[in-house]
């Protein structure tokens, strides 16, 4: 398996999420622990979990005590697994999900979280989503707060879009080492994963997959919009085939048309041709 870079921790580029395994729906027990087991011995070393990841009516962490089960029951290394968890959601006893982005429910949340998973530290957190009520700054404060204490090793953000990342990695430095947002064909979000779906901006990104979302190590650098039209993109790496109508690096113009910098070999006309006139058959 290929492996990726998440601050200074090297993972597997497939982790595997826990989300399915603690919801409603889930498996029993037994059949969770060994989907993690199964994704263990196939090589993955990063597991997604959240505070928040548990049924309806029931307490926050279930997700968090599965995946803490599941490895201290395994039977091979461990010591090379990274597992990120997510705070600042949580669940209604009727199954709708709430947003809580309070530095002090923070806090809390986290050290729960770290009591939970158990060892000296969380791996990587991530500040699940924002909070509309609450400044973006003031919570991304808080997990600043946390890494200060050692609470948190590494830190990631959830949900965003363009502009928060870049506050978070004002607030937050080098430690900001992830972002995990929606990437999900059948709600419509596909794009670049460091931007939100809203807006497709985002940075260049190269970082772990995972099946409905794709988490990334931040690197800073914009590299794609989305303009109108409909089409996909070329830059995330390991993805083949050319970019479709609607794509255009930064520097193309703004046109409807495609972007020849964003359409790759295959786009480029061979020498001698002409590229027709609109309307022209």
């Amino acid at each position: 398996m290929p492996f990726r870079t998440l601050g200074d921790v090297r993972v597997g580029a497939v982790g595997l999420g826990t989300m399915p395994l603690s919801i409603e729906g889930r498996p029993d027990p037994a059949r969770a622990v060994a989907t993690v087991h199964a994704a263990l011995d196939a090589g993955v070393t990063l597991l997604d979990t959240a505070d928040s990841y548990h049924p309806p009516g029931g307490a926050p962490g279930e997700g968090e005590l599965l995946v803490a089960r599941a490895l201290a029951s395994y039977g091979g290394r461990t010591d090379g697994v990274l597992v990120a968890t997510k705070g600042g959601r949580g669940r209604t006893a009727d199954g709708d999900w709430t947003v809580d982005g309070r530095p002090a429910h923070l806090r809390r949340a986290a050290e729960a979280s770290a009591r939970r998973l158990g060892g000296d530290a969380i791996g990587l957190y991530q500040l699940h989503k924002p909070d509309p009520a609450v400044p973006y700054a003031e919570s991304l404060g808080a997990v600043r707060e946390l890494l200060d204490a050692g609470t948190v090793r590494l830190a990631g953000v959830s949900n965003v879009d363009t502009g928060q990342i870049l506050l978070a990695r004002e607030v937050l430095g080098d430690r900001l080492v992830s972002v995990q947002n929606r990437y999900s064909p059948p709600s419509g979000t596909v794009g670049r994963s460091c931007g939100s779906a809203r807006s497709w901006g985002s940075p260049s990104c190269r970082g772990a997959r995972w099946a409905g979302s794709r988490a990334a190590p931040w690197t800073g650098r914009p590299r794609w919009r989305r303009t109108r039209g409909s089409g996909r993109s070329t830059g995330w790496p390991g993805h083949a085939g050319p970019a479709r109508s609607g794509w255009r690096s930064p520097g193309c113009s703004r046109s409807r048309r495609p972007c020849s910098r964003s359409r790759g070999r295959a786009a480029r006309r061979r020498p001698g041709t002409r590229r027709p006139r609109p309307g022209s058959s």
